[in-house]
């Protein structure tokens, strides 16, 4: 094999050359080995070492073959927060096992303050998981001009649109119901991030997310079958969605003079938050105080005491959207199970 030339850029035709085959054979040796023999094959890539090159360019292939072998997953947070929501990673464990079953790559696409499009634009992907992203978000447009498939999870439905959701309203009307039935008339509700009103209405007009209107509308429907004034029904939110926002909107119920005989919370990590704002007030749990989550994630079983929640399968939902995003134009909506889970959190009212 002759030196290359300093001055002379490495490509297939170098290889050829070098090897004395085609510039064809060079190629298959990377994309479709099974066309050469393994002699053969290893004598263009040990040839290909030698001269210093890695490879063929990931872009440059992606455009001859019309597939990246990999999905984009557009989520509404930031990632330091959605590897610490238990939700989001029990979700983000489905999606990854969705991948490794069709031996797929994921690219990750979070929430960037002040943009992100380029984001989108730029991901070399078959197609796009979107979780719970809002609707003015620019990134939606920018997976709308891709024209690449995509799948929607949590998000309103929509006619034309593959959607992997849960009946949220019914698993809030169940918990409603739940502490009706032992006794509950004054209830509060726990919700993430300030500025969404201080009573339900308010609440659910400040709201645009599904999933927090669907609670809203279940633990409406829920309360006044019961015979509670939805327009009375205290709300109280606190600074981000996480644990500390339950604590902070629960410290603000249970300092109001009509202080609420149950609390229920937009998910489990503000309800475990709701906890710790009774314990800090020596507010016994359920002897004075019901609380209820939503989702059933691993802290609710390991709360004090184990927090009343509705349980939904968060791994199936990432799966089943990686699954309908290769199903293709022949993919349906999706409506997975709930399940009240009663706990010793709740209990009938003082």
């Amino acid at each position: 094999m002759s030196p290359r030339p300093n001055n002379r850029a490495v490509t297939l035709a170098t290889i050829a050359e070098a090897v004395g085959v085609s510039r064809m054979t060079v190629s298959n040796a990377y994309n479709r080995p099974d066309q050469l023999s393994p002699e053969l094959r290893e004598r263009v890539l040990a040839a290909a070492r030698e001269l210093g090159y890695s490879g063929p360019n990931p872009v440059a292939r992606t455009l001859s073959r019309g597939r990246t072998g990999s999905i984009g997953l557009v989520l509404d947070y930031p990632l330091t927060l959605a590897f610490t929501d238990p939700g989001t990673v029990q979700f983000l464990h489905g999606v990854a096992a969705g991948c490794e079953k069709e031996a797929l790559g994921l690219s990750l696409v979070p929430r960037i303050e002040g943009g992100g499009a380029e984001l989108i634009q730029n991901a070399l992907v078959d197609g796009f998981v979107l979780y719970c992203v809002y609707p003015e978000d620019p990134r939606m447009d920018a997976v709308l001009t891709r024209k690449l498939p995509f799948v929607r999870v949590d998000f309103d439905v929509e006619p034309g649109m593959v959607d992997v959701n849960i009946d949220d309203q019914e698993g809030a009307r169940l918990v409603a119901e739940h502490l009706t039935a032992l006794g509950h008339r004054n209830i509060g509700i726990a919700l993430p991030h300030d500025n969404r009103g201080q009573t339900g209405p308010e609440a659910r007009e400040a709201a645009w997310h599904h999933v927090t209107v669907s609670r809203l509308d279940g633990w409406r429907a829920g309360l006044e079958a019961a015979g509670v004034d939805w327009s009375t029904v205290p709300v109280a939110t606190g600074p981000d969605k996480m644990r500390d926002a339950g604590r902070v909107a629960g410290g603000r119920l249970l300092d109001r003079a009509d202080r609420p005989t149950a609390i229920i919370a937009l998910s489990d990590i503000l309800a475990v938050g709701v906890l710790e704002a009774a314990a800090e007030r020596g507010i016994s749990v359920p002897g004075e105080l019901s609380v209820a989550g939503f989702d059933d994630v691993p802290e609710a079983a390991a709360a004090n005491p184990p927090l009343t929640t509705i349980r939904q399968p968060h791994q199936l939902k990432g799966s089943e959207a990686v699954r309908l995003l290769l199903e293709g134009p022949e993919a349906e909506s999706v409506l997975l199970p709930i399940e009240l889970v009663v706990r010793a959190s709740t209990a009938p009212a003082p």
